[in-house]
């Protein structure tokens, strides 16, 4: 292994991890760096879309969510305040339209079956508890510096991947590194509650197999069964502005289940109830950025480089899809600052269309009076198929990229 390429990766969430598996798979030797301890039970339900179950899929990941992972017959959109089928998408062809499943995984157990994969891949080293605590540009490569504990490290690598989360350490030193300043936002125009719910405290209604969406002013919720419909995921989204402190958890502040609550006492009695099954709460403002994504030797992926707001609820897919792109790019043999920004002005296309389209659900989700009551006649008129059609561009993967529907296994299986 020591004659392959050494690119070391700051990060081990579902980015990172799968940008490791990728770029082991081309051909690189692969440092991954996590400060935390890697504990499982961390955050809750993900959807996992087509244009991201192809890709992990292809790294043969999806067979270690087959206990745990669910495939929903439907989207079902409903309005917030009486209950009433809006529209109802089908997924049971999800694989035949895009090319692969949409599925719905607690990031713990997907975060579980990323490390179990890399744990098969020689190629990668993983160290936890192992923190980034500097890098520099040589000639050659990058030196970094890490700590593990009270222990300092020293790596030598060809290239860096910051795939740190929101509160990025890559980016804010590469913003240093090129004389720029790292606009942090301090506050944010949407709040997200989240809880788990034992599914035998739910009524029937809401244990159906399907993502339901419900509608309503100024706010939407989501709810869908997890781990073989012993649980149920909820997460409601409120417009509602929100200071962000920076040095707090802020993915897992705690809620007050008074408060959400009230916020929703005049929807259907079927969503009270379900609130009211909550037993704990957790909210994180919602954040959204795109600034700083290559330099040189370095590169940015997922949170690092752009959160994106949920209303598509691609956050987890971009990021995979990052991981991809970047092993698609990034050759052994490449000329890597070439490889890097290639990668960085492929990928923005992509992302600022998902932003901008989040910007607009976000529009339609909440919007209230008048407007609401057009768009739910719009939907209907539309039909499911159409409707179902208008995600093609995103479910059927970065084709401008990639060239087809799914990451080419011929990349990422080095053939």
């Amino acid at each position: 292994m020591s004659d392959r390429p050494h690119v070391l990766i700051a990060g081990a969430g579902i980015g990172g991890l799968t940008a490791a598996l990728g770029l082991a798979r081309c051909g690189w030797r692969v440092t991954l760096l996590e400060r935390s301890r890697l504990a499982d039970g961390v955050g809750a339900g993900l959807q996992i879309s087509p244009n991201a179950s192809a890709i992990l899929r292809d790294l043969g990941v999806l067979p270690r969510l087959a206990a745990t992972g669910l495939a929903p017959e439907a989207i079902h959109v409903r309005r917030g305040r009486d209950g009433a089928t809006i529209a109802r998408l089908p997924l049971k062809d999800a694989e035949r339209r895009w090319g692969a499943p949409y599925l719905l995984v607690h990031r713990s157990d997907l975060h579980r079956a990323l490390i179990e994969a890399v744990a098969d891949e020689p190629a990668i080293k993983l160290q936890p508890e192992c923190a980034l605590a500097g890098f520099a540009a040589r000639e050659d490569g990058i030196t970094v510096a890490a700590s593990h504990g009270a222990t300092r490290l020293s790596f030598g690598a060809d290239c860096l991947i910051g795939a740190d989360g929101l509160r990025s350490f890559v980016r804010e030193r590469l913003a240093e590194t090129q004389n720029e300043k790292d606009e942090v936002p301090d506050r944010a125009r949407h709040v997200a509650w989240r809880a788990l719910i034992k599914s035998d405290r739910v009524a029937a209604d809401m244990r159906r197999p399907e993502s339901a969406l419900w509608l309503g002013p100024g706010a939407h919720l989501v709810h869908y069964p997890l781990r073989g419909g012993s649980v149920i995921n909820l997460v409601a989204v409120l417009d509602e502005t929100a200071a962000i402190d920076w040095t707090a958890d802020i993915w897992s502040q705690p809620g007050d289940p008074r408060r959400i609550a009230a916020r929703f006492a005049s929807w259907d009695r079927l969503i009270r109830a379900l609130i009211a099954a909550a037993d704990e709460w957790r909210i994180w403002p919602l954040v959204e950025r795109n600034q700083a994504w290559a330099a040189g030797r370095v590169a940015l992926i997922g949170d690092a480089a752009h959160p994106i707001l949920p209303f598509l609820a691609q956050g987890a897919a971009q990021a995979v899809e990052d991981a991809a792109a970047l092993a698609t790019c990034l050759k052994p043999g490449s000329e890597i600052a070439l490889a890097l920004a290639k990668f960085a002005a492929a990928r923005q296309f992509r992302v600022r269309r998902v932003q901008r389209e989040s910007h607009r659900q976000a529009a339609i989700y909440h919007c209230s009076g008048p407007a609401a009551v057009l768009r739910d006649l719009a939907i209907r008129a539309l039909g499911p198929q159409r409707m179902i059609a208008r995600y093609d561009w995103l479910y059927g993967g970065d084709r401008e990229l990639m060239g087809n529907p799914a990451f080419s296994s011929k990349i990422l299986h080095g053939r």
